[in-house]
C-alpha cells in the first residue's frame, strides 16, 4: 500500500490542528511519524483511519483519491489503527475483542467460539506471547491490553498498521518481540506508521521519518541520514536544553522521610531508605522489580504487611490515601490516561480535585478562589491552555501532565512521589518536567522518582536506588552512576567494591 497525504487541513473551530500537510508513506516500509504533543500526529492518523474528516485536502491510497474516509472504508482498505488510548471492551473476553465486528459463525446464527479461540492462540503464538483468549479483558494488565490491540491488527493481515505509542507499557523483551513482528510484516509487504517519542526506538525500527510541528509539515527523509540531535532539533525547532543546564539543587542535611523494613508480599520486601529535604531520589530496576507497587504503598494505595514510614519524625498513618495526602505527601502516578486525568472534567476541576479532598473546609466552592489557585500554578507549570474551562482532553499529553503537577502544587506537599513522570510525552515537554522537579527541590521538597530511563535518572537525581525482585540491590550516588552498572545491579548482580 502506498499512501499520499495531499494538502491536508484540519480545523477545530478557531484552532488549526493541521496546516497544509503533504507527504508519502511508501510500500512495505516502517515510517516514523515524529512531533511534539500537539503537533497534529494523532489528528492526521485519525483522518487516515476515518475517525475524523479533513477540513480540506485528500488522501491517495494506491492511486485512488479519497476526500473523506469512513472507519468502515479504512478497515476494508486494510488500514488498522492501534490507538494510544486502548480501545478494548473490558466486559468482553480477549477473543471476543479480537473478533469484534468480524465474528466467525456457524451458519448464520451461532458463533464459532472454538475457531475464534484457536485463531487467537495462533496469533499470540506468532507474536511469541502468552495470553489466555478466554480471559475477560478487565483481568489483563495495561501491558497485556496493549498486546491484544497489536494482535488484533496482525490477525486480519492489514496492509497498513498505524501504531500510536505502542511500547509505552512494554518491557524491553516485549519491545524486541514487537520489532521482530514488525520486520516480518514488512517482509510480507505490510507498511507501518510508527508514532513514538522514544528516539532509540525510532532509529532502531524505522526506515524513513516525517516531522510535524504545530500542525505543519517540517521534513521527511531517511533515518540513516540524521542523528538524534538533528531529529530533536527538527521536532522542537530549536536546540534542546542540554544536561549541563539541568541544575541539581544543593542537598540539605535534614531528613524528611524514612522508610523502614517496608514489605508487601509478594511485591517487595524489607525496603529501607531515607530522603533528605530538597533531595531527588530515583528508584529503578527492571520489569517485575516491585517499584510500582512500592510507589502505591508509600501513598497509602496498597496495604503493607509490615514496616513503617516516618515523616518529619512522626509515623505515617497509612490507613487511607486521604490521610497520607493530609500528612503532606503527593503523588503523580504512572499511566496518566488511566490513573491521573479525569476525562469528564475540565482542566480547572482536574487541578482542584486534590485540594477539595485534602484541604477544602468550606461548605461552598468559590469559583474565584479556584481560578486564582489555578492561575498561580499555571504560571509555575507553564500549562498551555486556552481556558481553564476547556476539557482536559483538549490538551496535549505534556500539558495534561503539567495539569497533574499543578494539582499537587495546590497542596504544597513536603514529599512528592513521581511514578514515570515523563511517560508518553515528547522530548521538549520532558525537559519542562525536569525543570519542575528542580523547582520543587529548590523549594526544599523531597522527591522520589520511579523511572527506568537512565538518561532521565542521571539528569535529575542525587541518588539512585536499584531494585531487583522486590529488594534493594544497590544504592548509588550521582557521581557513581553509569548505565552499565545500573543495568548490572538491575539484573540481580552484586559487583564487589574495589
Amino acid at each position: 500500500m502506498i499512501v499520499e497525504f495531499k494538502n491536508i487541513y484540519k480545523n477545530f473551530g478557531a484552532v488549526q490542528a493541521l496546516d497544509n500537510v503533504s507527504f508519502l508513506i511508501g510500500n512495505a516500509e516502517i515510517h516514523g511519524l515524529l512531533g511534539e504533543n500537539g503537533a497534529g500526529k494523532s489528528t492526521l492518523m485519525n483522518i487516515l483511519g476515518g475517525v475524523l474528516p479533513p477540513t480540506s485536502g485528500t488522501i491517495v491510497i494506491d492511486g485512488v483519491e479519497f476526500q473523506h474516509l469512513t472507519p468502515h472504508q479504512a478497515v476494508e482498505l486494510g488500514i488498522s489503527f492501534i490507538h494510544q488510548e486502548l480501545n478494548l471492551v473490558n466486559d468482553l473476553k480477549v477473543f471476543e475483542n479480537l473478533f469484534i465486528n468480524r465474528e466467525i459463525t456457524k451458519g448464520k446464527i451461532y458463533l464459532d467460539k472454538k475457531e475464534m479461540i484457536r485463531k487467537s492462540n495462533e496469533v499470540f503464538k506468532r507474536m511469541n506471547i502468552s495470553i489466555d483468549p478466554t480471559l475477560y479483558v478487565r483481568e489483563l494488565d495495561t501491558l497485556e491490553k496493549q498486546l491484544v490491540e497489536i494482535a488484533r491488527a496482525i490477525l486480519f493481515e492489514s496492509k497498513l498498521i498505524i501504531m500510536d505509542e505502542p511500547t509505552t507499557a512494554l518491557t524491553d523483551k516485549e519491545i524486541n518481540n514487537l520489532f521482530s513482528i514488525m520486520r516480518e510484516l514488512k517482509k510480507n509487504g505490510i507498511s507501518c506508521i510508527y508514532i513514538s517519542h522514544k528516539m532509540p526506538e525510532l532509529f532502531t525500527i524505522c526506515d524513513r521519518y516525517t516531522v510535524l510541528r504545530d500542525g505543519k509539515f517540517i521534513a521527511s527523509g531517511f533515518f540513516k541520514d540524521i542523528d538524534e540531535n538533528k531529529a530533536t532539533e527538527l521536532l522542537v525547532g530549536r536546540k534542546i536544553i542540554e544536561e549541563k543546564d539541568i541544575h541539581r539543587p544543593q542537598l540539605q542535611t535534614e531528613t524528611v522521610l524514612e522508610v523502614n523494613n517496608l514489605s508487601c508480599t509478594p511485591y517487595f520486601h524489607d525496603i529501607t531508605f531515607s530522603v533528605k529535604k530538597g533531595e531527588v531520589v530515583a528508584i529503578t530496576g527492571l520489569f517485575g522489580d516491585g517499584r510500582g507497587e512500592l510507589s502505591e504503598a508509600l501513598f497509602g494505595a496498597r496495604k503493607v504487611a509490615n514496616g513503617e514510614i516516618i515523616k518529619n519524625g512522626k509515623k505515617l498513618n497509612l490507613s487511607s490515601i486521604k490521610q497520607v495526602m493530609k500528612s503532606g505527601i503527593g503523588m503523580i502516578p504512572r499511566n496518566r490516561k488511566e490513573r491521573s486525568i479525569i476525562k469528564d472534567m475540565n482542566i480547572l476541576n482536574n487541578v482542584s480535585i486534590a485540594h477539595f479532598n485534602a484541604k477544602h473546609k468550606k461548605i461552598f466552592i468559590s469559583n474565584k478562589e479556584e481560578i486564582e489557585r489555578f492561575e498561580k500554578n499555571r504560571k509555575v507549570t507553564n500549562i498551555k491552555a486556552n481556558s481553564p474551562k476547556d476539557p482536559i482532553t483538549s490538551l496535549s499529553g505534556g500539558n495534561q501532565q503539567k495539569v497533574i503537577f499543578a494539582r499537587w502544587f495546590e497542596l504544597d506537599s513536603d514529599v512528592y512521589l513521581l511514578d514515570n513522570p515523563t511517560q508518553g510525552i515528547d522530548v521538549g515537554a520532558k525537559f519542562e518536567i525536569y525543570k519542575l522537579i528542580n523547582y520543587l527541590a529548590e523549594q526544599g521538597k523531597s522527591i522520589i522518582v520511579f523511572s527506568s530511563e537512565f538518561p532521565e535518572i542521571y539528569k535529575i537525581c542525587h541518588r539512585c536506588i536499584i531494585m531487583y525482585r522486590g529488594e534493594i540491590n544497590k544504592i548509588m550516588n550521582h557521581d557513581e552512576l553509569n548505565e552499565v552498572d545500573m543495568m548490572f545491579y538491575s539484573t540481580g548482580s552484586n559487583r564487589k567494591e574495589s
